[in-house]
């Protein structure tokens, strides 16, 4: 706390941003965690028919293909892979041959794509030829390496003679004859994009330290058991949770992981918890709720643990999940800028009763200081207060790839501007209340667009829906400064919605006066809204009422 105890929250960030490990390479971090545990299962990838790899195996094989990546040209090497076997072999080659990894989204369409490998400046991607068929309007570069081609180069007896090697070799004499890096620092050790929800993707380059220090965080606070769980790591590796939370911190804790390539398919999903006695799984709320309806319980029996982040989840879906399912259930939350995980409610999973803090994301990990600002005069305010949530720590990133304005706008001297609207309640649990985007300031009042959509889906009876039927945006008005437009994928009478949104107590203010109505809600690869499609609608409607008023 400060000198007041009341204006910021401190987790003991010096001393663990004096960490000596903060100072070490990643690669080598893992490399000798792997050679500790050689013969314990690492990896099991479920992606065509099942396939298994022990730490042992699995270092060997990295070591052979980082070989081979240390011979490209450039410090980055791109890499398009779902979740897997392959995509793990080829981050950790990169590490090891200290390349940056650069994992594309390749579910983001073509220009996105090829705007994320021009920033990163990538003249060669690793993948294989399946994906390549499978994304026939994926901007390739000239120079594409076909990973099943490489294996084969490389052979089984090359693999088993590095095998031989990590069994029988001093791991900090094969290290060094190898040539693995020991320090690395503040060196940039991978560069993930922004999923470009509010424009052109941004390239987020998190460091050696910022990616240690995330998985010493989850480490000390004891979220994974990693002697006995089993992770579902289906999340892409393109998105900060799958390429921490799912690859680099298993790696590291030798925890073993089960792989699919796509979180949609949910009872592929189930059948494999089941199969393979899963214990740990993540998702979003929108990913979790299908299970709810097209999954036997029976199937997730397994389970010790399901978190959930991204999005804040309906009213009364931790305690249904955890009536449905048998599991604890978690709100997390992170962003890519903070490596990515900030804080995940553990009160939740540790305590007796079901579900009692299911509103709140538990406190901020060690190693990190939190603060609340007011976002109009930047006054820092009481934890308690509404206003936008600040964050430093080891954990998080020093700027945007060769951006220095909106580097500069996004941090407050070393604090980084989170962008998200949060409180801390009086136990120090951090509230996230919604994205500053996705606020709208109407006669002085911060009305909160999420806390809308919600009344909206309940006086509608959407709360079964699949895919979002609504969406609220706020565009600038001539008459009130600004306005909510309800973008809605069903017919919608107005009055009878108004009526029903009053019976529930909605402010007067905070309902929608305007509907457009689309044939979808626009939705980002990764499932979340399409903030600035949803705003061009906002405003197309705005200024076609207006239009029609004049």
């Amino acid at each position: 706390m400060s000198e007041s105890g009341k204006l910021l929250v401190d987790m003991g960030m010096e001393e663990f941003s004096s960490k000596a490990e903060l100072r070490g390479h990643l690669g080598a971090q893992i490399f000798r965690a792997l050679t500790r545990k050689p013969f314990k299962p690492l990896i099991v990838d479920l992606s065509s028919g099942r396939r298994e790899m022990k730490s042992g195996v699995f270092l060997a094989a990295a070591i052979a293909i980082s070989r081979r990546v240390a011979k490209l040209p450039g410090r980055r090497i791109g890499i398009v892979f779902p979740p897997g076997i392959a995509c793990s072999l080829v981050n950790l080659a990169c590490i090891l041959a200290d390349k940056v990894p650069v994992n594309l989204n390749f579910a983001a369409g073509p220009k996105a794509a090829s705007i994320c490998i021009r920033k990163a400046g990538l003249s060669h991607v690793i993948t294989a030829k399946p994906v390549i068929d499978r994304l026939p309007d994926f901007p390739w570069p000239e120079n594409v390496v076909d990973f099943v081609e490489l294996m084969k180069g490389i052979g089984k007896g090359e693999v088993l003679r590095w095998l031989a090697a990590v069994l029988g070799c001093p791991t900090g004499l094969l290290m060094r004859w190898l040539g693995v890096p020991q320090e690395g620092g503040q060196r940039e050790a991978g560069l993930l994009f922004s999923s470009g929800s509010t424009g052109e993707p941004k390239g987020i380059a998190l460091s050696h330290a910022n990616i240690i220090a995330n998985c010493l965080q989850i480490d000390a606070v004891k979220m994974f058991r990693p002697d006995t769980d089993i992770v579902m790591a289906n999340l892409p590796i393109f998105h900060s949770f799958g390429f921490t939370v799912n690859m680099w911190y298993p790696l590291m804790a030798v925890m073993k992981t089960v792989c699919l390539p796509n979180p949609l398919e949910t009872r592929r999903v189930a059948q494999a918890i089941h199969d393979e006695k899963v214990t740990f799984l993540i998702g979003t709320p929108t990913l979790l709720r299908p299970y709810l309806k097209k999954v036997d319980p029976a199937l997730l029996r397994t389970l010790r643990l399901t978190v959930a982040g991204a999005e804040k989840p309906p009213a009364g879906f931790a305690q249904l999940w955890e009536k449905t399912v048998g599991s604890r259930f978690a709100i997390g939350y992170g962003l890519t800028e903070t490596s990515p995980a900030v804080a995940v409610d553990l009160d939740s999973v540790n305590s007796d009763e079901p579900n009692p803090y299911n509103e709140n994301t538990g406190h901020i990990f060690p190693g990190m200081q939190a603060r609340i600002v007011d976002d109009a005069t930047g006054a820092v305010l009481p934890l308690t207060s509404l206003g936008i949530l600040q964050l430093r720590g080891a954990n998080v990133f020093r700027g945007y790839l060769d951006d220095e304005e909106t580097t500069r706008r996004a941090f407050d001297g070393d604090w980084f501007r989170t962008g998200d609207i949060a409180r801390f309640d009086e136990r120090g649990c951090l509230h996230i209340e919604g994205r500053i985007s996705r606020f709208s300031k109407i006669a002085g009042e911060m009305v909160p667009h999420g806390t809308v959509e919600q009344a909206i889906v309940s006086a509608l009876r959407l709360e079964d829906s699949e895919k979002p039927m609504i969406a609220v945006s706020g565009a600038s008005d001539a008459a009130k400064g600004e306005s909510l437009v309800l973008i809605s994928a069903m017919d919608i009478d107005a009055t009878t919605l108004r009526g029903r949104l009053v019976n529930e107590g909605l402010p007067n203010l905070w309902i929608p006066r305007r509907i457009c109505r689309v044939d979808a809600i626009p939705t980002l690869a990764s499932g979340k809204l399409d903030l600035q499609a949803l705003g061009e609608l906002a405003r197309q409607t705005v200024q076609s009422s207006e239009q029609a008023a004049g």
